[in-house]
């Protein structure tokens, strides 16, 4: 009996070790992130990694689950040093493995502003250079693998001092009967915190339980783990039909059916020209009116065309990523939980700006500089039905590759120029840039020419902001640019500098512009908008005859509910005019003032606060999306 219960302390040890490792991840990963989590006092910092703790149990505990159940066999050469290298060999097996999740997020938490899950194999299935962005992750970032190779070192070294005492158990019926309810109470303690809890409303716990343990949404991200968050997006299908309302409710409340047919231009040229990364906070034009000391712009030559352009101030990503970007823009159809386009969903007739210029008789070409179906462009482009694809492959010149994602944007840009001036006109086209991103070089001709700012965006930002002025001025040398409506936005933000735009809603601020070289926009307009209220807002622009699809709204029109609604990596964020609802999927869980950015004051249990028009119509919208998208009705 004493052999069995030295046994179960040993196991118990050598999990209590991987707790304290934990925490050292938890604290890295804070170090490497302050800027977006922010933490105001040491108190707080120690009670939300107490919070943790059952985030970490679970991970832990799933984690060593065939550890844990071999232990727990009485085999009789169970304390012999062969068997023994043979369990530690798995403990760090299954242990470092998902263990270092962690030191990726404490980078990539930085470009996704929420924690790593399996959505990034999503990603990394549709991008063709893994190789040679791994090369670069490494290279750029040394000393998080040194942090790692360090925690390894400690973590071995921790777990060969636990030693288990020599045995031989001796098989009889006290032994075997105490053996087998101790493991069975041991398995049902593990289950209870691999669980997160105990009672008939315990559900497994899951990334958006987070919230509901802290009062501040920013830091779910930080009591989280990225192995748990791995674990519980695993395998998962996140396109489930709801059924919030009655079906004549919801097509009374979002009518995503419309027609739109203005036509303030007649047959223009439509290009649209989205920007990597391109923050709103970099754009000092559209920060004119913010109150952010010591403010630095680093797009000159955007500064300059807003002038002669409508700008849209108040505008948020639908999505943090390249590839979900692209359906917001151009259909309307935005991607929470898993990007749209890696979903079992994306091979059906879509309707999009595509679609509706093509019936107009336009002549429709995507180009993106990077080596061909990158990102899952080329097939994106293929549902949509662009009838012409420009890529690395049809650049046609390695010298100019930035030797990670494609052709650098200058020259890159030159030749969307020298093709579009082959199109017949009227023509739709979309450019997809792709400089202003990880691993944030310039060409070497550029080295110190565009200011290094504070973070390393700042300098790649400059580059693409450049790229664009001479773009434009080759393009005003063309015959087809006075008849060209020019729309520039951004697929998703990247780091920050300023605390504004490190709030958690201002984390999807984006630049929206309209241009069109006989300056008939003009101004700032601070209504709220979307990506998704391209596609309709340029339909409305142009005019259609027929109705369209979309989930968005004309910003021309003052028809329609002004919202933004995005994934924050565990919650959804609605935000109207009035309020921003956070939305667990189900419920709803947290109520703040449209203007609390960091979500610091929950107004949910306020009386005089009334929110059911504002819950009515995201569940609508939810239900809709799901029926929708499930049922194959986007055209």
């Amino acid at each position: 009996m004493i052999n069995l219960i030295n046994s179960y302390k040993t196991l118990f040890l050598r999990l209590a070790i991987a707790y304290i490792f934990y925490f050292f991840a938890r604290v890295l990963f804070y170090l490497y992130n302050s800027n977006m989590i922010l933490i105001e006092s040491f108190q707080e910092f120690i009670y939300l990694c107490f919070i943790g703790l059952t985030f970490d149990t679970s991970a832990i505990l799933y984690s060593n689950v065939l550890f844990i159940l071999i232990s727990l066999i009485p085999f009789k050469n169970y304390t012999s040093e062969k068997f023994q290298n043979r369990m530690m060999i798995l403990y760090f097996a299954t242990n470092l493995v998902t263990y270092s999740t962690n030191f990726f997020d404490f980078i990539y938490y930085r470009f996704s502003q929420s924690r790593l899950t399996t959505r990034v194999f999503d990603i990394l299935e549709n991008e063709t250079n893994k190789i040679s962005l791994a090369g670069s992750f490494i290279y750029n970032y040394w000393h998080v693998f040194i942090f790692f190779f360090i925690m390894v070192f400690l973590w071995i070294s921790l777990y060969k001092k636990i030693e288990l005492k020599k045995h031989i158990p001796a098989y009889n019926f006290k032994f075997i009967s105490f053996s087998i309810f101790s493991s069975l109470f041991i398995i049902f303690i593990c289950v209870i915190g691999m669980r997160g809890g105990i009672g008939n409303a315990t559900r497994p716990i899951n990334m958006v339980d987070a919230h509901r343990y802290v009062d501040k949404g920013i830091h779910a991200d930080f009591v989280l783990n990225s192995p748990f968050c791995f674990i519980r997006t695993y395998n998962k299908n996140y396109f489930k039909k709801k059924n919030f309302l009655e079906t004549s409710k919801v097509d009374s409340i979002i009518s995503p059916i419309k027609r739109l047919n203005d036509s303030i231009y007649k047959q223009p040229n439509v290009m649209i020209l989205v920007m990597e990364s391109f923050g709103r906070e970099y754009i000092g034009a559209f920060n004119k009116n913010r109150s952010i000391k010591d403010y630095i712009s680093y797009t000159p030559f955007l500064d300059s065309l807003s002038n002669n352009s409508l700008i849209f101030t108040n505008a948020f990503a639908n999505g943090r990523q390249s590839i979900e970007a692209l359906p917001s823009i151009l259909a309307s159809v935005p991607s929470f939980k898993v990007p749209f386009t890696s979903s079992p969903y994306s091979n059906q007739k879509i309707q999009s700006l595509v679609s509706v210029f093509k019936e107009k008789g336009y002549s429709t070409s995507f180009f993106h500089g990077a080596p061909n179906g990158s990102m899952g462009f080329l097939g994106l482009s293929n549902i949509l039905g662009f009838n012409n694809y420009y890529g690395k492959n049809e650049f046609n010149d390695n010298s100019l590759y930035d030797g990670y994602w494609g052709i650098w944007d200058e020259p890159f840009l030159q030749f969307v120029n020298s093709q579009t001036s082959k199109l017949k006109e009227p023509f739709f086209s979309t450019f997809f840039s792709l400089s202003s991103h990880e691993p944030f070089y310039v060409p070497d001709q550029y080295e110190g020419v565009f200011p290094i700012g504070d973070v390393q965006m700042h300098q790649v930002v400059g580059y693409s902001d450049n790229a664009l002025r001479l773009f434009f001025e080759s393009a005003k040398k063309e015959p087809w640019f006075n008849n060209t409506l020019f729309v520039i936005t951004a697929d998703h933000t990247n780091q920050f500098w300023y605390p504004y735009y490190s709030a958690p809603i201002n984390r999807f601020a984006i630049p929206v512009l309209f241009y069109h070289p006989d300056n008939s926009f003009q101004g700032e307009n601070d209504k709220l908008m979307q990506q998704m209220d391209i596609f309709p807002s340029i339909v409305d622009l142009v005019g259609y005859n027929d109705s369209i699809n979309s989930w968005g709204r004309s910003i021309f029109s003052n028809e329609g509910f002004p919202f933004s609604i995005h994934f924050s990596g565990t919650v959804f964020h609605f935000s109207t005019e009035k309020y921003t609802l956070v939305f667990d999927g189900d419920d709803v869980i947290g109520v703040y003032d449209v203007n609390d950015y960091w979500l610091n004051k929950n107004l949910i249990n306020n009386p005089a606060i009334n929110y059911e028009e504002e819950e009515i119509y995201l569940k609508a919208f939810i239900q809709d999306y799901m029926d929708r998208i499930i049922d194959k009705k986007l055209d």
